[in-house]
This record gives structure tokens, sequence and C-alpha cells, in this order.
């Protein structure tokens, strides 16, 4: 894996097998970004995701040991950074696959290094957006300070533990999109244990979040055999 220093402060994960492809990203990116980590396989592309957090993603799919489908899915599960994939692919049915996986954005084989730099910054002028949120929040009867570290429903202060609170704030950063357990923990607890004991923390944590959340409870809503999203409809 390398590391460019470059001038500003974005890190940016190119997977690809190929190191001309690599080279070729590298040489866009020099003055866009503060860093580029290379991986040439999905074993060590899923390592750096989870030790580099990344702040967006270049995905090649022809890769060595797996699909890149399904490595999208696996990047998916530890980090929300924007995907950008690099494919061949042509036909609209594999192109919605990819978003279906996670991908965010696509540019096809041959590409202009112009297009890929300008589609990459607005993944991460969008992502900048996205990651801002104001000191308070009200949504529905929930009200969240974020600055106070402090949490009401219906005007009654409720006392959360700290994993609680961030758990909370979490889901809501995510604006809609769909967590897994392993992101949570990755994120939250920050560490990897098996993935029974994976289940049972965060959805311990979950329970007793509802619990004291009460008729907000409802905005936690769990999607079988994957994870939980924050509702902040209605």
């Amino acid at each position: 894996m390398v590391m460019h220093p470059t001038r500003t402060d974005a890190t940016v994960l190119v997977i690809d097998d190929e190191p001309e492809i690599r080279h070729v990203v590298h040489s866009a990116l020099r003055s866009t970004v503060a860093r580029v980590l290379d991986a040439a396989d999905g074993r060590s592309a899923l390592a750096a995701v989870k030790a580099q957090t990344p702040d967006l993603i270049v995905l090649d799919l022809g890769l060595p040991d797996q699909s890149g489908l399904d490595l999208c899915r696996a990047i998916r599960a530890h980090s929300l950074a924007p995907i950008v994939v690099l494919t061949a692919r042509h036909i609209e049915s594999d192109k919605v696959a990819l978003l279906n996986a996670g991908a965010d954005d696509y540019v096809t084989k041959p590409f202009s290094p112009r297009e890929l730099i300008a589609r990459i910054k607005a993944l991460l002028r969008r992502a900048k957006e996205k990651d801002k949120l104001p000191d308070t929040l009200k949504i529905g009867d929930l009200a969240i300070d974020l600055s106070k570290i402090a949490v009401t429903v219906k005007g009654k202060t409720l006392e959360l533990t700290a994993k609680e609170f961030e758990l909370l704030k979490t889901l809501i950063k995510a604006r809609g999109r769909v967590l897994t357990r392993d992101h949570l923990l990755d994120t939250i607890w920050g560490f990897d244990h098996a993935a029974e004991i994976q289940t049972r923390t965060v959805d311990v944590h979950i329970q007793t979040l509802r619990k004291k959340l009460k008729t907000e409870a409802k905005r936690i809503v769990t999607i079988k055999n994957y994870g939980y999203r924050f509702d902040d409809e209605g």
C-alpha cells in the first residue's frame, strides 16, 4: 500500500489489480486529495477500509480474488464513504446492480481522468455537506442537542449512556441509509468480534435505546438480516 502526500485533506483508496490503472488514477488525484492509498485485491482493500477510513473509494470490478460486486457490498458494511466504480460493462442492468450493491457512481472504461476527477470532487463535496449536522435537531417529538449531548422526547430528558447517544447520532447522521451491525460496531465500539457477539452487542443496545425513546422508538427501523436505519419522516 502506497501513500502519496498532496494538497487537500481527503483520503482516496484506489482498488485495482492493474498497476497502470492505479498510476493513471494516482496522477489524476495528486493535485486534488491529501492521500492516495493502493490496494490490488479484495482482501487488502477491505483491510484498508477498516484501518485507514478513506473518504472515497475508487473500485475496479475486475479483481483477482473476488467479485467486485461482493467487495462493494462488503465495503458498504463497514463504510459510508462514496464508492466510484470503474467498469467495462455498458449494459444498464449491470449498472443498476452496481448501484444496488452500494456504489454511488460509476465510470465506464476507457475513462477520461478529467471526468473521473470531476465525479470524485462532486461526491466528496456532497459527502462533506451530508456529514454536517446542526447542533440541535428536532424530529417529531424527539429533540437532540449535539453540543450538550442531550436528548428529550416531548420535553422530557432521556438518560442515555454514551454508547446509546453515539448510536442514535450515527443512525441520524446516515440520513436514512441502512447501517449494518458491523458498521455500527466499527464506528461506535471500534472492535471486531465473532458475528454472533456482534449481533448481540448492537441489538441489545438498540433494544434499550428504543425503550428509552418510547413513542419515538419506531424511528429506528430494523432491516432484516442486515441492520438498522433511522426514519425521520412523519
